[in-house]
């Protein structure tokens, strides 16, 4: 049995790591795995558990095969370590932190991929991405001009998850989607 690729994606901002960290738990229960992320940026400044190494590590690695998937965006390198295959092969669903950008390439390596989009109204991403304070006013209102113009993109196959309330709430909704996505399968 093939295990199925769970693609979660979203603006920096919507709440992706804050939802695997509180979502981890129940669905390690039930058998998923985490893939952790490759990323030119250290993994304590994003928040995320990421290994952070540098460009040239990065390069050496993407070389020598390391990763099943890999991006460029926002000035950094990101990749998805080549194990997920292995997991994936054994008939365990992986959850992976995507990105909206990489979809169409992800869905070519993994057809029957599951992309779930994290969305947040975006008055509440405008003050997330504020109080953060890594980017400039500028630099804010071109990742939220970006993300609109994501969101018109493959409605048809991917599924919206709002985070805007409580995040309890949408690791529910989560769990519950994931279900209902195994039993359609």
């Amino acid at each position: 049995m093939q295990g199925r690729l769970i693609y979660l994606m979203g603006p920096s901002g919507s709440g992706k790591d804050s939802l695997l960290q509180a979502a981890r738990a129940p669905l390690e229960a039930h058998g998923c795995r985490f893939a952790r992320r490759v990323i030119t940026r250290s993994a304590e400044s994003i928040g995320e558990d990421a290994l952070g190494v540098t460009p040239d590590e990065f390069e050496r690695l993407q070389g020598e095969g390391a990763f099943a998937l890999s991006w460029r965006a926002n000035g950094l390198a990101y990749g998805i370590p080549r194990e997920i295959d292995d997991w994936l092969s054994a008939g365990q669903d992986v959850l992976i932190n995507g990105s909206r950008g990489h979809l169409e390439a992800a869905r070519q390596r993994y057809p029957q991929l599951l992309a779930i989009l994290l969305q947040v109204d975006e008055a509440v991403l405008r003050q997330r991405l504020l109080t953060r304070g890594r980017e400039t006013p500028e630099q804010i209102e071109q990742r939220l001009a970006r993300s609109r113009k994501l969101q018109q993109e493959d409605r048809e196959r991917t599924v919206i998850l709002d985070n805007s309330g409580p995040l309890q709430q949408t690791v529910s909704r989560l769990l519950h989607l994931l279900d209902e996505a195994r039993q359609c399968a």
